[in-house]
């Protein structure tokens, strides 16, 4: 049978229109924005997880570092995304908990610009000092520190870094003088405190683990409620006498904020299967991380405690980026 001419026209423009209105949630690779070098521990996490997440949503998840700036380039850069859930961030501590208090002005606004996806990873803090250092419990750590007339320099990996916030926190509580030494990311640090140029740091389980575990780092404690399974022999800083001491570096998953609930859901959904994986779990387990799975709203609330807490020590330690 032959069609009119319009009639024609019109079928074939709807059957073009077809495959645009059945396409579902994704059809096309995912960007996932890691705002900080490859292969560090940030990275890391995230091409553990992109992989069952990438299974689960049928389409690739693909790596894109962005670092610098504190993570505000790459945290810029998603803000201002399109939000239709083909673009993912790394929210972690410092971008929706540490850079508005540091900041005083930011490209964006973590409370408007972004959609919570759900928490990832947790990374303990280990107080670590150089083998030369006279202790290995806290008590005998904070006798030896109190001694040094001039202070005791700190390694972190920047100005502003968890561990440096973790650090300064440690300094309020315990009374001790402390002079911050900021390197550009974890592994200078972490070496020079092992070459013993730095006496001291805060170091995530991720960045430290085989340095602790090789014996160039001596573990003092660990700066969480409870020990952890890949150090289960080391007592925490709260153990030792520092009562509610706690200090982490965590990362979630983000999107812009006008992403679509149900491309936000679907994200969500992937990324707690893939947390629960038996896959996952064991690549964190030997990595001494803490799988902290949650709903987006679970998620929001947490980064909104943490934003409360770190603020009150920026303030109080008087510490600015800009």
């Amino acid at each position: 049978m032959r069609y009119p001419q319009t009639l024609r026209r019109w079928l074939s423009l709807a059957t073009l229109a077809l495959p645009l209105a059945a396409a579902a949630f994704p059809d096309k690779p995912i960007e996932w924005v890691v705002p900080y070098p490859a292969g560090g521990g940030s990275d890391v996490v995230a091409r553990i997880l992109s992989l069952p997440m990438s299974r689960a949503l049928g389409q690739p998840i693909i790596i894109n570092n962005k670092p610098g700036a504190a993570t505000n380039i790459g945290a810029d850069y998603v803000a201002k995304a399109k939000a239709d859930g083909y673009v993912m961030l790394t929210g972690d501590t410092a971008t929706m908990a540490a850079n508005p208090s540091l900041y005083s002005k930011l490209s964006y606004n973590v409370e408007k610009d972004f959609a919570t996806v759900g928490l990832m990873a947790r990374f303990p803090m280990i107080l670590v000092v150089n083998p030369s250092v006279p202790a290995k419990t806290l008590p005998e750590f904070l006798a030896w520190a109190k001694k040094q007339a001039s202070g005791v320099n700190y390694a972190t990996p920047g100005a502003g870094s968890p561990h440096h916030l973790a650090t300064e926190l440690f300094r309020e509580v315990s009374g001790l003088k402390l002079v911050h030494v900021a390197y550009r990311g974890a592994a200078p640090a972490v070496q020079d405190v092992i070459g013993g140029q730095v006496p001291f740091m805060f170091v995530d389980t991720a960045s430290g683990y085989q340095h602790i575990q090789s014996g160039r780092l001596i573990p003092i404690g660990v700066a969480s409620p409870k020990r952890i399974a890949s150090f289960n022999t080391l007592p925490t800083l709260a153990e030792q006498g520092l009562k509610g001491f706690e200090a982490y570096a965590w990362q979630g998953l983000v999107v812009p904020a006008a992403t679509p609930p149900d491309a936000v859901a679907m994200l969500s959904k992937a990324l707690m299967a893939a947390l629960e994986s038996t896959e996952v779990k064991a690549r964190f387990q030997t990595l001494g991380l803490e799988a902290i799975p949650s709903t987006p709203a679970q998620m929001g609330a947490y980064a909104k405690s943490e934003r409360d807490k770190w603020a009150k020590v920026i303030r109080a330690s008087n510490i600015r980026m800009d």
